[in-house]
C-alpha cells in the first residue's frame, strides 16, 4: 500500500516522503533494503512453501517471528528434515536454485538394508532414473550404517528415487550441508541468522559454481 491505497505496477514512490506498508507494516528505506539470511532446521510434517492449499503447516510458521518478509530457497519434501536457507535476497535464491547450478548439497539416508562397496560405486558414478542417468556424486557410508550423498544436481525427490533404484529405500532423510553452510546442532524446528562471513562464502559458492 502507498499513502493508503495499493499499489500497481508501474507506480513510483518516495521512501522519504510516502507511506509504504507491505501486509499492513510500514516500510521505511532502510528496511526494504535489508537483506535477511535464515538458516532453518526443518522437521517432517512442514512443506517448504510459502502457503499451502491443503492447509498444511508450512515452513514459514516456523520463522514467523522474523519481522522481514523472507522465502525459501529451494524445497525439501515435507518428510525430509534439515537445512533450509530462507532469504529475502532473489539475486542469491537464483544462483542457488538455478538449474544449472552446481552447488553441492549433502544429504544423510536411513535406509533399507546396508549397502554394499558396490552400491556406493554405483551412487557414486551415477544412477539411471526415470528422467535420465544423475550426475557424479559423493557417497559413503558412516559408521552406524546411514549413507551420505552429496549431490550437485536438484531432480524432484532426487536422493530418495536414486537409493531406491539400488535397493536400499529411505526411512528417513535430512539435508546436513549446502555449499559452505552445515547445520550443525541447531535443533530441530529452530532457525538462526547467517552471520555476515557465511553469508560471504555462500555466495562466493554460488558464483563460482554457477561459472562453469
Amino acid at each position: 500500500m502507498v499513502n493508503g491505497r495499493p499499489a500497481r505496477l508501474g507506480d513510483s514512490c518516495d521512501p522519504e516522503k510516502d507511506r509504504i506498508q507491505v501486509d499492513g507494516v510500514p516500510a521505511n528505506r532502510r528496511a526494504l533494503g535489508r537483506r535477511v539470511y535464515v538458516l532453518l532446521n526443518k522437521p517432517k510434517g512442514y512443506v517448504s512453501t510459502v502457503r499451502d492449499e491443503a492447509g498444511r503447516p508450512t515452513v514459514m510458521d516456523l520463522v514467523a517471528s522474523v519481522k522481514e518478509r523472507v522465502y525459501p530457497v529451494g524445497r525439501l519434501d515435507r518428510e525430509t528434515e534439515g537445512l533450509l536457507i530462507l532469504t529475502n535476497d532473489g539475486e542469491l535464491a537464483y544462483a542457488l536454485t538455478h538449474p544449472r547450478h552446481l552447488v553441492e548439497k549433502v544429504y544423510v539416508a536411513v535406509v533399507q538394508g546396508r549397502p554394499s562397496e558396490a552400491v556406493l560405486a554405483e551412487l557414486s558414478a551415477g544412477v539411471l532414473l526415470e528422467d535420465g542417468l544423475t550426475a557424479p556424486a559423493r557417497a559413503r557410508l558412516l559408521s552406524d550404517g546411514r549413507v551420505r550423498l552429496g549431490l550437485r544436481e536438484g531432480r524432484n525427490h532426487q536422493v530418495r528415487r536414486m537409493l531406491a533404484a539400488v535397493g536400499h529405500p529411505v526411512l528417513e532423510l535430512r539435508r546436513v550441508r549446502v555449499g559452505p553452510l552445515e547445520l550443525g546442532d541447531l535443533p530441530l524446528g529452530a532457525f538462526r541468522h547467517l552471520m555476515p562471513r557465511e553469508v560471504k562464502a555462500l555466495k562466493k559458492a554460488a558464483s563460482k559454481d554457477n561459472q562453469g
